[in-house]
């Protein structure tokens, strides 16, 4: 498996290269464009989940700990948590969405039933995943609702919630516009209270938090170091990020209102990174400090984890259910909601009994990649080789594309 997920990572990075030399300044317009800001928002929530919020506070230790791990040695905790979410490993996304938007309407790749098929399962498969995680956590978070080790009734039940309040919002891309944008600002807000009260915390907190954002420094410094997995854990984290990357080029792509190429590759490499930075520095401060987050900053993280989740959830059924014809036009919105929901519910538990593994689902992507390019090579390569850039196509009509309000 560390071969083949280290062939998927030098593949994905040589062809974003070879993407922003060939086709650097090509208009990237979706099917449904929305304003810049709008379309991070959708990137940003859709793109993440609750592991976000809910893994950092338990992986700092162990990254330290270099006796057990003495492959992290080359930086520090922090780097090492921006490395695993941070910066160049939204060149997945990057590579996914620029195919979903530019590409595959040359080359009709997914449209061949068979990788139609697959591509659904990786995307059931991957929303089930992002609910289990959520079931996973809340015991650590939520210590006081159970004995902080075991998954109770209670923790089952706001899992199921979350479930149904995606499916729900599934239904219309408006509830999916709307719950991006306000996810987004909840978590810059839940970033502005624990950093204000990391700066309460001691004396000197404005100047030891500056410190601590310095640490993000030791990524940078050794960006070469995240290429490939260096552990079983960061093999875990990757193919995670394949699983995730191919339906999320599918969804973002079609909100692409009009960015160059290049444009679109700092949108998503740069935007996303600046909050993880913060949000990381700050939980890190927390951490390294001895700072307690139970009661009121555990509940806020698990609301917006929460949150997460939805967006998450809501942004992938609605990809599978369109891509399958299963849309609430033609079931009726009682009969998708529930389907979905059973669907959803049934898959979580799935992970919960270890029955499937998302590593699975990230070499089954892996796979889809490299078939995807041979197809290309073999039948589209001069369908694809013609694509031009902007200053070679005929001038954009921009009336033509609706904004979202």
């Amino acid at each position: 498996m560390t071969a083949w997920l280290s062939a998927g990572m030098l593949f994905t990075f040589l062809a974003v290269v070879l993407i922003l030399i060939k086709w650097g300044n090509v208009r990237c317009i979706g099917n449904t464009p929305v304003r810049t800001l709008t379309f991070i928002a959708i990137l940003f929530t859709s793109g993440l989940d609750v592991g976000l919020i809910m893994f950092p506070l338990t992986e700092f230790a162990g990254y330290a700990d270099l006796q057990a791990s003495p492959e992290y040695g080359f930086t520090n905790p922090l780097a090492i948590e921006f490395g695993f979410w941070g910066f160049l490993i939204w060149a997945f996304y990057f590579l996914t969405c620029f195919y979903f938007c530019v590409i595959e309407p040359k080359v009709g790749f997914f449209e061949r039933p068979l990788v139609k098929i697959i591509n659904n399962i990786v995307i059931i498969g991957t929303c089930a995943f992002t609910a289990y995680l959520l079931l996973a956590n809340l015991p650590w978070y939520l210590p006081q609702v159970g004995d902080g080790e075991t998954i109770v009734a209670s923790f089952y039940l706001i899992v199921f919630v979350a479930i149904a309040i995606a499916v729900y919002s599934s239904t219309s891309l408006r509830y999916v516009r709307f719950l991006s944008i306000s996810t987004s600002l909840l978590f810059l807000g839940l970033i502005a209270v624990m950093w204000g009260g990391a700066m309460l915390s001691t004396e000197n907190g404005a100047v030891e938090m500056a410190k601590t954002v310095a640490l993000l420094g030791g990524y940078f410094g050794n960006i070469h170091e995240f290429v490939l997995p260096m552990n079983d854990y960061h093999e875990f984290y990757l193919f995670w990020w394949f699983s995730w990357s191919i339906m999320i080029g599918q969804f973002t792509s079609r909100f692409i209102g009009g960015l160059t190429t290049w444009q679109l590759f700092a949108a998503m490499l740069v935007v996303p990174s600046i909050p993880l930075g913060i949000w990381f520095s700050v939980l890190y401060y927390y951490h390294a400090n001895g700072l307690e987050t139970a009661g009121f900053y555990n509940l806020a993280m698990v609301f917006v984890g929460v949150t997460f989740v939805i967006n998450s959830m809501d942004s992938l059924i609605r990809l599978y259910t369109d891509n399958l014809k299963l849309t609430v036009a033609r079931l009726g919105k009682v009969k998708y909601i529930l389907a979905n929901i059973a669907v959803m519910s049934v898959l979580t538990l799935l992970f919960k009994l270890d029955f499937l593994q998302i590593q699975w689902v990230g070499a089954l992507v892996i796979a889809l990649f490299f078939a995807c390019f041979s197809y290309i090579l073999m039948t589209k390569r001069k369908q694809v080789m013609q694509i031009r850039s902007a200053e070679e196509d005929e001038v954009v009509d921009y009336s033509k594309i609706e904004l979202a309000n």
